[in-house]
C-alpha cells in the first residue's frame, strides 16, 4: 500500500489508498491519519489542523459511494457537484453540472478545500460515535496477536515472564508452539517448553529447567498502545501510533509495532507516550467530569497537562496529573519531586490508589514500594 502524501491533491494519495481500496481500508487508514494529526493531539500546529482538514475531506468523499463515483469520474468538482444530484446518478448525461468543460480527468486535483476546521472535528466525532479512536488500534487491539509477532524465546526482561515477542506472555501457561500450530504438534509434541518427547531426531528427553527472569517492575507492559514522539532521526514517525511488543533489556529500548503494519522499531521510553485509560478525579471547576473515563491522548510540557479524549462526552478536556487517576498496573516515569529528587526518572508499577491522600502506592523494584502523590507520575 502507499504512503500517504499530504501534499497532494489526490485524495487516495491522501489516505495512503490504492483506488480499488475497500470501505474497511479507506476508514482504518482515515482514523491512523486523523488520529496522528489531530489538533487536540497537536495543540497550536497549523500543519497539523490543515493536514487533518485535509485527511477528513478525503474520506468524506471516499466514504460516500456516491460522492466517490463521481471523484473517480470527474474529480473533486465531480464530488461537489454529487450534493446536488438527484439519487440514481446524474439526470441527462454531462449537463447542468458547471466546471466540466470536456471532463475532469480521472481523480483530478484542483478545487480549493471546503472542509472547515470545525467541520473536520463534527466528521470525525461522527465516525466513531461513543467508540475511543485515540485508545485502541483497529485490527491491533490487544484480543490476539498483531501481525508479525516474531518469538524471541528467552529473551528476558519482560513483566511477568511473558515470551519474547508474544505480547503479554501465553494466556493460562499456554504452550506457544501448541497455539501456533493450532492446538498440536505432529508426532505427540504437547509437553510444553521443559520438555521434548522422547525420538524427536535424537535430541535429548528433558531440557534442564531454566529459571524465570525476575519480574520488571520499571518496564512498560507488551500490548500497550503508544505513539511516537521526540525522534529526531525519524521526524516523520512522530505522532505514528503502534503496540509494544516487548522490552530489550539489551537495547533498553522497547519494540513497537505499527498500527496496520508489520514494521517494527526500536524505542526508547522517553521518545513514547502510552494511550492508557484513566479516570477523571476532583475537578472542582467542572464537577460535571469527575468520575467519567478517558484517554490520555498528548502531554503538553508548558501547561504541565494531559489532553484527555472523554468518549462518553465526545469531548477533549485538559487537565493536571493530580486530577487524572491512572490504572493499577500502569507503569509511570516519576517526575517533580522534590522531596526525594533522587526518584525523578525512576519508572515504577502503581499498585494502587489511595483516594483521601490522591497517592499511589507505587513498585519500584521488588524489594521497593513507594507512596508518591498523583502529581508526580508521568506517562
Amino acid at each position: 500500500m502507499p504512503r500517504p502524501d499530504l501534499n497532494s491533491e489526490d485524495y487516495y494519495a491522501i489516505l495512503g489508498c490504492n483506488r480499488k481500496a475497500d470501505d474497511s481500508t479507506l476508514k482504518k487508514a482515515y482514523r491512523k491519519l486523523a488520529v496522528k494529526w489531530h489538533p487536540d493531539k497537536n495543540p497550536d500546529n497549523d500543519e497539523a489542523t490543515k493536514n487533518f482538514q485535509k485527511i477528513s475531506e478525503a474520506y468524506a468523499v471516499l466514504s460516500d459511494a456516491q460522492k466517490r463515483k463521481m471523484y473517480d469520474q470527474f474529480g473533486k468538482e465531480g464530488a461537489n457537484a454529487a450534493d446536488n444530484m438527484p439519487e440514481g446518478g446524474m439526470p441527462g448525461g454531462m449537463g447542468g453540472f458547471p466546471g466540466f468543460g470536456g471532463g475532469m480527468p480521472s481523480g483530478g486535483g484542483g478545487g480549493a478545500m471546503h472542509m472547515s476546521p470545525e467541520e473536520a472535528q463534527q466528521f470525525f466525532g461522527s465516525m466513531f460515535g461513543s467508540d475511543d479512536p485515540f485508545g485502541g488500534l483497529f485490527g491491533m487491539n490487544g484480543g490476539g496477536m498483531p501481525g508479525g509477532v516474531h518469538v524471541n524465546v528467552g529473551s528476558g526482561g519482560m513483566p511477568g515472564g511473558g515470551m519474547g515477542g508474544m505480547p503479554g506472555g501465553m494466556p493460562g501457561g499456554m504452550d506457544p508452539f501448541s497455539m501456533m500450530f493450532g492446538g498440536g504438534m505432529p508426532g505427540g509434541m504437547g509437553a510444553g517448553m521443559h520438555g521434548m518427547p522422547s525420538g524427536f531426531g535424537g535430541m535429548p528427553s528433558q531440557f534442564p529447567p531454566q529459571k524465570p527472569p525476575p519480574q520488571r517492575y520499571d518496564v512498560i507492559p507488551p500490548r500497550t498502545v503508544i505513539s511516537l514522539k521526540g525522534l529526531v532521526n525519524s521526524p516523520e514517525r512522530n505522532g505514528d501510533q503502534g503496540v509494544i511488543q516487548e522490552y530489550n533489556p539489551i537495547k533498553e529500548r522497547y519494540r513497537v509495532q505499527f498500527e496496520d503494519s508489520q514494521e517494527t522499531m526500536y524505542i526508547k521510553a522517553s521518545n513514547m507516550l502510552q494511550h492508557v485509560h484513566v479516570r477523571i478525579h476532583d475537578v472542582k471547576s467542572q464537577p460535571e467530569l469527575n468520575g467519567k473515563t478517558g484517554t490520555i491522548i498528548t502531554w503538553l510540557p508548558a501547561k504541565q497537562r494531559y489532553n484527555i479524549h472523554v468518549s462518553e462526552l465526545k469531548k477533549v478536556v485538559s487537565l493536571r496529573p493530580a486530577n487524572v487517576v491512572l490504572d493499577t498496573g500502569t507503569v509511570g516515569q516519576i517526575d517533580g519531586l522534590k522531596s526525594k529528587p533522587e526518584l525523578n526518572g525512576k519508572w515504577g508499577t502503581i499498585k494502587g490508589w489511595i483516594r483521601d491522600s490522591n497517592k499511589y502506592d507505587v513498585q519500584l523494584s521488588q524489594q521497593q514500594v513507594i507512596r508518591i502523590k498523583a502529581e508526580y507520575m508521568r506517562v
